[in-house]
């Protein structure tokens, strides 16, 4: 059953023939409507990329009036629940009051020395944030995502990496009525409308935080005019054997946001993974590049962390928002049951303190989403957003490029 509200709804189906699952799922999230829609969004799981694609087809000729976009996904999210690994289809449907969805479609062409993404739609002053949905395979998301203030200023960029059940090759996007086997997709969102975006990475700070004194690339030579890897080790034996396991099991690296700031505590940095060690050069390979001057601190990441710390952000935003319509949830497809035992845990935070708004969304295998003012690309997060009451304060500056290299 979709979700009522006045202006966003949801709807999920399960089945095994997915044509039938979209029409369901895009029926509902229609239904729960008091308006006609804007914008609907859909999501697909399942085994035959053919069949993917006929069904994401067909929900687009559900909402003629409507701007449609979709992907596949390994795992979808609506109706309160997720599921992953199983045929399904999520939609969700938004009546925006006046705002304006345009739909785009992002090719990668090889120049010389670089690549350049063409079909970034004009920017406009009222520009208030994109919804990206890109194939992981075929489009270069994390060059575009970091370089994206280049040509679209500080206007936020939200939404994941779709995927397919047999991975490369079965990708399959969907936008204005056509479907694309690679490339990104997504829609720009403008005027009178009140969006926001909250980014979870879910992570925990171990030891203090640190300047990088020394690095090479990747490599994270010294800290705080130590060896680095001499630094991490003295943190780890300071540890509980709880923790020891978790870092063990997947040791991550916060970077500070704001250099400035008197202290740096969870949820005040870009986590980045820590790729492995350099015994030889006592050092810690890190997956980003980090310069001399930085502020880093040791994370690790496990579902209690997760969960309070998409708990404590969701409520902070509602209590600077006020009153929440609906959202849009991309969810790492390591989240869900691998993280939290089961895949409903973060639609159902979302309801828990948003309340009970059209909410959908898809398990992806990368999230994208801005953390202190800049998009990045995450993993295991959980990127959000969010729509609420009242006209939007958050425009954007404008600069028209409809090219962009990377």
């Amino acid at each position: 059953m979709a979700v009522l509200t006045s202006r966003f709804a949801d709807g999920l189906a399960v089945g095994s023939d997915l044509v039938v699952a979209a029409e369901t799922a895009v029926r509902q999230a229609l239904s729960g409507l008091s308006g006609p829609p804007d914008l609907v969004c859909f999501f697909i799981c399942g085994e035959d990329p053919e069949d993917v694609a006929r069904a994401g087809l067909r929900a687009m000729r559900m909402a003629p009036g409507a701007q449609v976009i979709g992907c596949s996904a390994t795992g979808v999210i609506g109706d309160s629940q997720g599921v992953e690994l199983t045929s399904a289809v999520s939609a969700w449907a938004a009546s925006l009051g006046g705002g304006r969805v345009t739909t785009f479609a992002l090719e990668t062409l090889r120049m010389e020395d670089r690549f350049v993404i063409i079909g970034l739609p004009d920017r406009g002053a009222d520009d208030q944030v994109a919804i990206l949905l890109a194939d992981p395979y075929s489009f270069p998301t994390d060059a575009f995502v970091e370089h994206s203030a280049d040509v679209l200023g500080n206007l936020p960029l939200v939404g994941g990496l779709a995927n397919g059940m047999r991975g490369q090759g079965s990708v399959r996007l969907f936008a204005g009525g056509e479907m694309y086997t690679e490339g990104a997709i997504g829609v720009m969102l403008s005027g009178p409308l009140n969006v926001s975006t909250v980014v979870s990475q879910g992570c925990r700070p171990i030891g203090p935080t640190m300047v990088v004194t020394r690095s090479e690339e990747n490599l994270l030579l010294e800290l705080a005019g130590q060896p680095a890897l001499a630094r991490l080790e003295d943190i780890v034996s300071g540890l509980d054997e709880e923790d020891r396991e978790l870092v063990a099991s997947g040791l991550q690296i916060g970077v500070a946001m704001d250099e400035y700031a008197e202290s740096h505590e969870r949820g005040d940095f870009l986590i980045r993974g820590i790729l492995g060690i350099d015994p030889e050069r006592e050092a810690v390979a890190v997956g980003d590049v980090l310069d001399i001057g930085q502020s880093v601190r040791f994370q690790v990441r496990d579902a209690a962390a997760a969960d309070e710390d998409l708990y404590e952000l969701l409520d902070a935003h509602v209590e600077q928002r006020g009153r929440i319509d609906g959202a849009l949830l991309f969810s790492c497809n390591g989240r869900g049951a691998a993280m939290f035992g089961s895949p409903d845990h973060d639609v159902l935070a979302l309801h828990d303190t948003l309340g009970p708004v059209g909410t959908a969304g898809f398990f992806a295998a990368g999230e994208v989403g801005p953390v202190a003012g800049h998009n990045h690309v995450h993993g295991f997060s959980a990127s959000i957003l969010v729509f609420s009451s009242g006209a939007g304060q958050n425009g954007s500056d404008g600069g028209q490029k409809a090219a962009h290299g990377v």
